[in-house]
């Protein structure tokens, strides 16, 4: 038996011990986070807001007045001051604006809606003012997504898999009271989401985007005027809140396609005049498909990323990479920029990838991404709907905006439905050469499969995905129904949300095979021999929403 001095000292050395510790955790903070693998802090939020087993409830209140002149000014994405009941919390002094690209543009150009996706920054008229830890809200509007669940199922997926990414829920958002719609509310990537991910605000975050859209917010966003004569709002009811028919649905053509109101497509199909700003779904019109942006003329995989936005090396000119810089979130210096460039430079060259990547995060990122099909982003030649983020020299990317998932932007494609379903899981993006040498490495390759497993087959063909699924569906397909500034029917909302259904349930068996070996995973091997891949023929892409070209 241990004598009591020795107990004593036993317990006093342990005491100083764990006070030296508490010493170099204060003075050594970012070392310890560093060495510990990172710190993740605990945010009320999560639980508060982003409990998926309960939708979130959001009251706007502002006046009219001001509310129809943000309205009829959204392009501007200017804040306004309201106050926001959320759940049971009145949080005052809010800055509210109209948020997105072409999200943005399309509403502003579409006489017969006001839906547009929402930014509620809690801390922009008060300094720390949050809502439960949360300083930003993004609310989005489900542009071009009749499921009304794309972006869900994916951030889903980035949570099964344990990856950095935003928390998601739904939103039933009332303005003054009365209900203007359901929305997929997200955890905007800013301070909160760095300091729940990393515990510190110390990192570089970026947006890049290279697609040269417009604004000058920094962040990707259009700027300018809206381009209709004296807004919405007007006489027409459409404005305040927005309200449907005596029979509860707005003019929609059939099932699975877009109003005629918003894509500006005629009765009879005809193409409409861009001359007076209509625009229209290609799926809508007979015969007709938008071009494949990588089969355009001077369509290479650089396009729109030729100032760092694609995230390839070129050279060691920090003003090469403008479009990265361009798109800070949190204030950064030429140190910082050297950073990323040095990280960049030594990625291409394959060289100390654990020290310039995180590289486990990343493969994550690249298994979801890689299984979404999303063409709107760097898995296409869009360079722009992701995040940098660089901490101490080490890069990591971060998702964002996947409504145009699971072919939404691939509607020029020869292969259609099949390309969607059998896209090759080995040669995933062709936008950027950033994840070749990951891509090229046996480990890290096999890693990666790995989690496209975990994705396939635990996540969706053993049943998590079916589970997600039903629990959204029985969440807010209610609200879909008598949602007032819906953009889609809701017989367009059912048969979307079935073809998703069977969409995953194909692009998880065709990732399997192509992990197994049965399906060729790459371009040039399913080019090769097509008929080895997943039979899409009963896959409508267009059913499930594609975004307007105009």
């Amino acid at each position: 038996m241990i004598s009591y001095k020795y107990i004593t000292k036993i317990i006093g050395v342990m005491m100083a011990a764990a006070v030296m510790f508490c010493f170099w955790m204060m003075a050594f903070s970012q070392e310890a986070v560093e060495t510990l693998g990172g710190v993740r802090e605990p945010m009320a939020y999560e639980s508060a807001l982003f409990d998926t087993d309960q939708v979130i409830q959001i009251d706007i209140q502002m006046t009219e007045e001001k509310w129809e002149e943000m309205l009829e000014n959204a392009m501007a994405e200017e804040y306004y001051p309201c106050d926001v009941l959320v759940n049971d919390r009145k949080i005052y002094n809010v800055g509210i604006r109209p948020k997105g690209n072409t999200s943005l543009s399309s509403i502003a150009q579409n006489p017969d809606s006001d839906r547009y996706s929402l930014k509620l920054e809690f801390d922009h008229y008060v300094d720390g003012q949050t809502c439960f830890g949360l300083d930003k809200l993004i609310l989005n509007n489900n542009y071009a997504d009749p499921t009304n669940m794309k972006e869900a199922v994916i951030y889903d997926m980035y949570q099964y898999l344990g990856a950095d990414a935003s928390l998601y829920n739904y939103a039933e958002i009332s303005v003054n009271g009365e209900y203007w719609g359901v929305y997929l509310a997200l955890e905007a990537v800013e301070e909160s989401f760095l300091l729940r991910n990393y515990g510190t605000e110390e990192g570089a975050l970026y947006k890049p985007d290279g697609m040269n859209m417009g604004g000058g917010n920094g962040n990707g966003g259009h700027g300018g005027e809206s381009p209709r004569p004296g807004g919405k709002g007007d006489a027409d009811g459409k404005g305040w809140p927005q309200r449907k028919d005596e029979n509860g649905a707005q003019d929609v053509a059939e099932a699975g396609k877009v109003q005629e109101s918003e894509t500006g497509a005629s009765s009879d199909g005809e193409m409409p005049d861009f001359a007076d700003g209509g625009e229209f779904d290609f799926a809508d019109v007979e015969g007709m498909k938008p071009p494949d942006m990588r089969e355009l003329p001077g369509g290479d995989p650089s396009m729109g990323g030729e100032n760092g936005a694609n995230l390839n090396y070129t050279d060691d000119d920090i003003d090469s990479y403008s479009d990265i810089w361009e798109g800070e979130i949190t204030d950064t210096g030429k140190a910082d920029h050297s950073r990323v460039v040095t990280a960049l430079k030594q990625i291409s060259e394959g060289m100390e990838l654990e020290k310039y990547l995180d590289v486990d995060n990343i493969l994550k990122y690249m298994a979801v991404h890689a299984f979404s099909v999303n063409m709107d982003s760097l898995s296409g030649n869009m360079a722009h709907n992701y995040y940098l983020y660089e901490y101490n020299g080490m890069l990591n990317v971060l998702p964002w905006d996947y409504n145009l998932s699971f072919g939404g932007m691939n509607q020029g494609r020869e292969s259609g439905a099949d390309g969607v379903i059998n896209d090759a899981v080995d040669t995933p993006f062709e936008g950027t050469a950033f994840f070749d040498a990951l891509l090229e490495n046996e480990e890290y390759l096999a890693r990666y499969h790995e989690y496209l497993r975990e994705l396939s087959q635990a996540y969706v063909l053993d049943g998590r995905f079916e589970t997600v699924y039903t629990r959204i569906r029985n969440r807010i397909s209610k609200l879909v129904e008598t949602d007032p500034t819906a953009l889609y029917s809701y017989e367009a909302y059912e048969a979307a949300a079935k073809m998703l259904y069977q969409a995953v349930m194909l692009r998880a068996e065709s990732v399997k095979g192509q992990i197994d070996g049965t399906i060729p995973a790459t371009d040039e091997g399913q080019r090769a021999d097509p008929s080895l891949l997943v039979d899409a023929s009963e896959i409508d892409i267009s059913i499930m929403g594609a975004m307007d070209v105009g």
